[in-house]
Protein backbone atom coordinates (compact mmCIF):
# COMPACT_ATOMS: atom_id res chain seq x y z
CA UNK A 1 0.00 0.00 0.00
CA UNK A 2 1.47 3.41 -1.17
CA UNK A 3 1.89 6.23 1.57
CA UNK A 4 1.08 10.32 1.60
CA UNK A 5 4.24 11.37 2.12
CA UNK A 6 3.79 14.88 3.08
CA UNK A 7 1.53 14.57 5.92
CA UNK A 8 -8.40 -9.11 25.08
CA UNK A 9 -6.90 -11.12 27.30
CA UNK A 10 -7.10 -13.83 29.91
CA UNK A 11 -10.34 -14.44 31.86
CA UNK A 12 -9.24 -12.10 34.65
CA UNK A 13 -8.61 -9.27 32.68
CA UNK A 14 -11.90 -9.44 31.14
CA UNK A 15 -13.70 -9.81 34.57
CA UNK A 16 -11.40 -6.91 35.73
CA UNK A 17 -12.61 -4.49 32.85
CA UNK A 18 -16.19 -5.72 32.96
CA UNK A 19 -15.97 -4.68 36.47
CA UNK A 20 -14.50 -1.19 36.00
CA UNK A 21 -17.41 -0.70 33.49
CA UNK A 22 -20.13 -1.39 36.59
CA UNK A 23 -18.33 1.10 38.83
CA UNK A 24 -17.59 3.50 36.43
CA UNK A 25 -21.84 3.73 34.94
CA UNK A 26 -22.17 3.81 39.08
CA UNK A 27 -20.84 7.43 39.36
CA UNK A 28 -23.25 8.72 36.62
CA UNK A 29 -20.76 11.34 35.02
CA UNK A 30 -22.60 13.81 33.54
CA UNK A 31 -21.70 14.29 29.43
CA UNK A 32 -19.49 16.54 28.17
CA UNK A 33 -18.79 15.97 24.61
CA UNK A 34 -18.44 18.02 22.09
CA UNK A 35 -22.06 16.70 20.97
CA UNK A 36 -24.12 16.13 23.66
CA UNK A 37 -25.99 13.16 24.25
CA UNK A 38 -28.42 12.13 26.67
CA UNK A 39 -27.41 13.73 30.06
CA UNK A 40 -29.16 10.71 32.11
CA UNK A 41 -26.84 7.98 30.46
CA UNK A 42 -23.83 6.67 32.49
CA UNK A 43 -20.58 6.84 30.89
CA UNK A 44 -17.09 7.96 32.97
CA UNK A 45 -16.24 11.00 30.04
CA UNK A 46 -13.06 12.69 31.07
CA UNK A 47 -11.47 16.29 30.03
CA UNK A 48 -8.06 15.79 31.04
CA UNK A 49 -6.00 13.56 32.88
CA UNK A 50 -6.79 14.89 36.41
CA UNK A 51 -9.93 13.63 35.76
CA UNK A 52 -8.09 9.72 35.13
CA UNK A 53 -8.39 8.88 38.53
CA UNK A 54 -11.80 7.07 40.23
CA UNK A 55 -12.77 9.74 43.01
CA UNK A 56 -12.70 12.05 40.14
CA UNK A 57 -15.01 10.19 37.92
CA UNK A 58 -18.49 12.27 38.90
CA UNK A 59 -17.23 15.42 38.05
CA UNK A 60 -15.19 15.03 34.83
CA UNK A 61 -16.94 18.06 33.46
CA UNK A 62 -15.20 20.08 36.08
CA UNK A 63 -12.19 21.98 34.36
CA UNK A 64 -8.34 22.47 35.94
CA UNK A 65 -8.53 26.10 37.18
CA UNK A 66 -5.27 26.34 35.52
CA UNK A 67 -3.89 25.06 32.25
CA UNK A 68 -0.75 24.60 32.90
CA UNK A 69 0.83 21.98 36.07
CA UNK A 70 3.83 22.94 37.90
CA UNK A 71 6.90 21.37 36.54
CA UNK A 72 9.02 20.32 39.81
CA UNK A 73 12.66 20.07 39.70
CA UNK A 74 14.98 17.27 41.00
CA UNK A 75 14.54 18.74 45.10
CA UNK A 76 10.81 18.56 45.10
CA UNK A 77 10.11 15.82 43.21
CA UNK A 78 9.59 12.75 45.39
CA UNK A 79 5.98 13.13 46.50
CA UNK A 80 4.03 10.48 44.30
CA UNK A 81 0.56 11.95 42.60
CA UNK A 82 -2.48 10.86 45.09
CA UNK A 83 -4.28 7.72 44.04
CA UNK A 84 -1.30 6.54 41.70
CA UNK A 85 -2.60 2.63 42.03
CA UNK A 86 -6.51 3.81 40.94
CA UNK A 87 -5.83 5.51 37.38
CA UNK A 88 -8.29 4.75 34.55
CA UNK A 89 -8.33 5.26 31.02
CA UNK A 90 -10.53 7.75 28.99
CA UNK A 91 -10.70 5.17 26.13
CA UNK A 92 -13.10 3.26 28.59
CA UNK A 93 -15.94 4.55 27.61
CA UNK A 94 -14.68 7.58 24.70
CA UNK A 95 -13.41 7.44 20.91
CA UNK A 96 -10.97 10.20 19.88
CA UNK A 97 -11.16 12.07 16.83
CA UNK A 98 -8.61 13.87 15.74
CA UNK A 99 -7.67 16.05 12.84
CA UNK A 100 -4.04 15.56 11.73
CA UNK A 101 -1.58 18.25 10.28
CA UNK A 102 0.60 20.84 10.33
CA UNK A 103 -1.07 24.52 11.23
CA UNK A 104 -0.47 27.12 8.29
CA UNK A 105 0.49 23.74 5.69
CA UNK A 106 -1.80 23.10 3.62
CA UNK A 107 -0.18 20.07 2.39
CA UNK A 108 0.04 18.67 5.22
CA UNK A 109 -3.09 17.63 6.57
CA UNK A 110 -6.72 18.48 7.12
CA UNK A 111 -5.58 20.84 10.22
CA UNK A 112 -3.52 22.96 8.07
CA UNK A 113 -5.92 23.70 5.40
CA UNK A 114 -8.17 26.03 8.13
CA UNK A 115 -7.02 28.33 10.32
CA UNK A 116 -7.49 28.08 14.19
CA UNK A 117 -10.96 30.03 14.19
CA UNK A 118 -11.65 27.79 11.39
CA UNK A 119 -11.84 24.59 12.82
CA UNK A 120 -14.44 24.34 14.76
CA UNK A 121 -16.38 23.68 12.89
CA UNK A 122 -14.91 21.33 11.15
CA UNK A 123 -14.22 19.03 13.88
CA UNK A 124 -17.83 19.42 15.12
CA UNK A 125 -18.98 17.84 11.82
CA UNK A 126 -16.43 14.45 12.24
CA UNK A 127 -17.68 14.57 15.91
CA UNK A 128 -21.49 14.60 15.14
CA UNK A 129 -20.42 11.34 12.91
CA UNK A 130 -18.94 9.32 15.36
CA UNK A 131 -20.99 10.22 18.33
CA UNK A 132 -24.14 9.06 15.96
CA UNK A 133 -21.93 5.87 15.29
CA UNK A 134 -21.04 4.68 18.25
CA UNK A 135 -23.50 4.00 20.51
CA UNK A 136 -23.69 5.11 23.96
CA UNK A 137 -19.93 5.78 23.83
CA UNK A 138 -18.55 9.96 24.30
CA UNK A 139 -16.45 11.08 21.76
CA UNK A 140 -13.46 13.66 22.50
CA UNK A 141 -12.07 15.86 19.86
CA UNK A 142 -8.56 16.48 19.21
CA UNK A 143 -6.05 17.97 17.04
CA UNK A 144 -3.19 15.65 15.86
CA UNK A 145 -0.07 17.97 15.10
CA UNK A 146 3.05 17.77 13.33
CA UNK A 147 5.38 19.64 15.71
CA UNK A 148 9.11 18.03 14.39
CA UNK A 149 8.83 18.33 11.02
CA UNK A 150 11.86 16.17 8.80
CA UNK A 151 13.30 18.06 6.48
CA UNK A 152 15.73 17.21 3.33
CA UNK A 153 19.11 15.08 4.97
CA UNK A 154 16.93 14.18 8.42
CA UNK A 155 16.82 17.55 9.99
CA UNK A 156 13.81 18.77 11.68
CA UNK A 157 12.49 22.05 11.63
CA UNK A 158 10.52 22.53 14.95
CA UNK A 159 6.87 23.89 14.64
CA UNK A 160 7.08 27.75 16.63
CA UNK A 161 5.91 27.36 20.39
CA UNK A 162 3.71 30.39 20.14
CA UNK A 163 1.55 28.20 17.65
CA UNK A 164 1.76 25.63 19.72
CA UNK A 165 0.73 27.20 22.79
CA UNK A 166 -2.06 28.70 20.70
CA UNK A 167 -3.63 25.39 19.97
CA UNK A 168 -3.15 24.03 23.07
CA UNK A 169 -4.96 26.77 24.86
CA UNK A 170 -7.88 26.27 22.18
CA UNK A 171 -8.22 22.98 22.64
CA UNK A 172 -8.45 23.47 26.58
CA UNK A 173 -11.18 25.90 26.60
CA UNK A 174 -13.09 23.42 24.22
CA UNK A 175 -12.55 20.32 26.02
CA UNK A 176 -10.12 19.27 23.34
CA UNK A 177 -6.98 16.51 23.60
CA UNK A 178 -3.86 17.60 21.76
CA UNK A 179 -1.36 15.62 20.49
CA UNK A 180 2.59 16.34 19.61
CA UNK A 181 3.87 14.58 16.61
CA UNK A 182 7.76 14.55 15.84
CA UNK A 183 9.06 12.83 12.89
CA UNK A 184 12.64 11.82 14.23
CA UNK A 185 14.25 12.28 11.30
CA UNK A 186 17.95 11.47 11.13
CA UNK A 187 17.92 12.14 14.90
CA UNK A 188 17.28 9.23 17.92
CA UNK A 189 14.33 8.48 19.38
CA UNK A 190 15.70 9.16 22.99
CA UNK A 191 16.35 12.90 21.13
CA UNK A 192 12.82 12.84 20.11
CA UNK A 193 10.92 12.11 23.14
CA UNK A 194 13.42 14.83 25.13
CA UNK A 195 11.83 17.30 22.97
CA UNK A 196 8.76 16.72 23.30
CA UNK A 197 8.18 15.94 27.32
CA UNK A 198 8.22 19.64 28.31
CA UNK A 199 4.77 19.51 26.48
CA UNK A 200 3.38 17.51 29.03
CA UNK A 201 3.22 20.16 31.25
CA UNK A 202 -0.38 21.16 29.18
CA UNK A 203 -2.85 18.07 31.18
CA UNK A 204 -4.43 18.01 27.82
CA UNK A 205 -1.49 16.89 26.02
CA UNK A 206 -0.28 13.49 24.68
CA UNK A 207 2.52 12.77 22.34
CA UNK A 208 3.19 11.04 19.13
CA UNK A 209 6.27 9.54 17.52
CA UNK A 210 5.98 8.84 13.62
CA UNK A 211 8.92 6.01 12.50
CA UNK A 212 8.52 6.58 8.97
CA UNK A 213 10.38 9.87 8.78
CA UNK A 214 12.97 8.15 11.21
CA UNK A 215 15.86 8.66 8.25
CA UNK A 216 18.19 10.88 6.61
CA UNK A 217 16.68 10.30 3.28
CA UNK A 218 12.87 11.58 3.42
CA UNK A 219 10.67 10.75 1.04
CA UNK A 220 13.67 8.10 -0.57
CA UNK A 221 13.48 5.35 2.21
CA UNK A 222 10.66 4.53 4.87
CA UNK A 223 12.47 4.80 8.35
CA UNK A 224 11.92 2.53 11.46
CA UNK A 225 12.31 2.09 15.18
CA UNK A 226 12.83 -0.85 17.41
CA UNK A 227 10.49 -1.95 20.02
CA UNK A 228 13.57 -0.65 21.92
CA UNK A 229 13.27 2.30 21.33
CA UNK A 230 9.53 2.13 22.41
CA UNK A 231 9.97 0.82 25.08
CA UNK A 232 12.92 3.69 26.31
CA UNK A 233 10.45 6.10 25.03
CA UNK A 234 7.19 4.90 27.15
CA UNK A 235 9.58 4.91 30.21
CA UNK A 236 11.41 8.51 29.43
CA UNK A 237 7.52 9.28 29.06
CA UNK A 238 6.55 8.25 32.46
CA UNK A 239 9.52 8.92 34.57
CA UNK A 240 9.01 12.69 33.66
CA UNK A 241 5.24 12.18 35.19
CA UNK A 242 6.37 10.91 38.31
CA UNK A 243 9.07 13.54 38.66
CA UNK A 244 7.41 16.15 38.09
CA UNK A 245 4.12 15.03 39.58
CA UNK A 246 2.00 15.47 36.95
CA UNK A 247 -1.82 14.04 36.76
CA UNK A 248 -3.13 11.14 34.86
CA UNK A 249 -1.65 9.16 32.40
CA UNK A 250 -0.44 10.13 28.83
CA UNK A 251 -0.88 8.63 25.51
CA UNK A 252 2.11 7.95 23.20
CA UNK A 253 1.30 7.21 19.34
CA UNK A 254 3.28 5.54 17.17
CA UNK A 255 2.52 4.79 13.46
CA UNK A 256 3.25 1.75 10.95
CA UNK A 257 2.14 0.94 7.81
CA UNK A 258 4.99 -1.59 6.74
CA UNK A 259 6.43 -4.34 8.39
CA UNK A 260 9.52 -2.90 8.97
CA UNK A 261 8.68 0.23 10.15
CA UNK A 262 8.94 -1.57 13.74
CA UNK A 263 11.82 -4.19 14.52
CA UNK A 264 11.59 -6.53 17.06
CA UNK A 265 7.20 -5.83 17.46
CA UNK A 266 7.38 -8.63 20.10
CA UNK A 267 8.84 -7.02 22.18
CA UNK A 268 7.34 -3.82 22.72
CA UNK A 269 5.07 -3.30 26.30
CA UNK A 270 2.31 -1.70 26.86
CA UNK A 271 2.36 -2.22 31.08
CA UNK A 272 3.52 1.36 31.43
CA UNK A 273 1.69 2.47 34.25
CA UNK A 274 1.09 6.01 33.22
CA UNK A 275 1.38 5.95 29.49
CA UNK A 276 -0.73 4.12 27.38
CA UNK A 277 0.52 3.09 24.03
CA UNK A 278 -1.47 3.71 20.82
CA UNK A 279 -0.32 2.05 18.04
CA UNK A 280 -1.80 3.80 14.77
CA UNK A 281 -2.42 2.01 11.11
CA UNK A 282 -1.56 4.73 8.52
CA UNK A 283 -1.33 5.00 5.25
CA UNK A 284 -3.52 5.75 2.08
CA UNK A 285 -5.45 3.06 -0.15
CA UNK A 286 -8.84 1.13 -0.87
CA UNK A 287 -10.71 0.14 1.99
CA UNK A 288 -9.42 -3.61 1.41
CA UNK A 289 -5.65 -2.60 1.35
CA UNK A 290 -6.53 -0.39 5.04
CA UNK A 291 -8.18 -2.87 6.12
CA UNK A 292 -5.30 -5.48 5.15
CA UNK A 293 -2.98 -2.76 6.49
CA UNK A 294 -4.95 -2.91 9.70
CA UNK A 295 -4.33 -6.97 10.39
CA UNK A 296 -0.96 -7.20 10.00
CA UNK A 297 -1.29 -4.25 13.09
CA UNK A 298 -3.54 -6.18 14.76
CA UNK A 299 -0.90 -9.15 15.19
CA UNK A 300 0.35 -6.67 17.25
CA UNK A 301 -1.65 -8.26 20.86
CA UNK A 302 0.96 -7.28 22.73
CA UNK A 303 -0.01 -3.51 21.73
CA UNK A 304 -3.94 -3.80 22.54
CA UNK A 305 -4.73 -0.15 21.78
CA UNK A 306 -5.10 0.50 18.36
CA UNK A 307 -5.67 4.01 16.30
CA UNK A 308 -6.72 4.18 12.60
CA UNK A 309 -5.84 7.19 10.21
CA UNK A 310 -7.57 7.97 7.75
CA UNK A 311 -6.41 10.21 4.68
CA UNK A 312 -8.98 12.77 2.70
CA UNK A 313 -8.68 14.43 -0.64
CA UNK A 314 -5.48 16.14 -0.92
CA UNK A 315 -4.83 19.56 -2.01
CA UNK A 316 -1.76 18.72 -4.54
CA UNK A 317 -2.15 17.20 -7.25
CA UNK A 318 -0.98 12.97 -7.43
CA UNK A 319 -1.50 13.07 -3.68
CA UNK A 320 -2.76 9.73 -2.41
CA UNK A 321 -5.67 9.61 -0.39
CA UNK A 322 -8.38 6.76 0.55
CA UNK A 323 -11.03 6.13 -2.30
CA UNK A 324 -13.51 5.52 -1.43
CA UNK A 325 -13.52 6.85 2.63
CA UNK A 326 -14.65 4.50 4.81
CA UNK A 327 -17.43 5.37 6.83
CA UNK A 328 -17.49 5.88 10.73
CA UNK A 329 -19.39 2.81 10.91
CA UNK A 330 -16.65 0.71 8.53
CA UNK A 331 -13.86 2.38 11.09
CA UNK A 332 -15.37 1.23 14.21
CA UNK A 333 -16.08 -2.30 13.05
CA UNK A 334 -12.49 -2.87 12.65
CA UNK A 335 -11.50 -5.74 14.91
CA UNK A 336 -9.90 -4.58 17.53
CA UNK A 337 -11.61 -1.69 17.14
CA UNK A 338 -10.02 1.26 17.20
CA UNK A 339 -9.83 3.79 20.43
CA UNK A 340 -8.19 6.96 18.00
CA UNK A 341 -9.19 7.95 14.70
CA UNK A 342 -7.02 10.32 12.89
CA UNK A 343 -7.92 12.18 9.41
CA UNK A 344 -5.30 13.95 7.66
Amino acid sequence: MKKHHWYPLLAAAVMFVCMSATAVADSRATMVDAIQKNDSVSRFSPLFPNALYWQHAHDSTVLAETLVATVHDEQNANEPPASFSRLQSELLNNDVIALYGKPGARNMGILGQYTIEEIEPVMDEFVRAYDEANGIRGVIPAVYIIYGTVWPEGEIGLTREAVIHEYIEFAHERGWYVFIDHQIGRYSVENAVQTLLPWLKYPNVHLAIDPEWRTDKPMQEIGYVTGDELNMAQQMIQDYIVENNLPGRRMLVFHQFKPKMIANRNAVRSDFERVKLIHCADGFGNPGQKINAYRFNALAENIPLKSFKLFLKPTIEKAGWDQPLMSPEEVLSLDPRPYLIMYQ
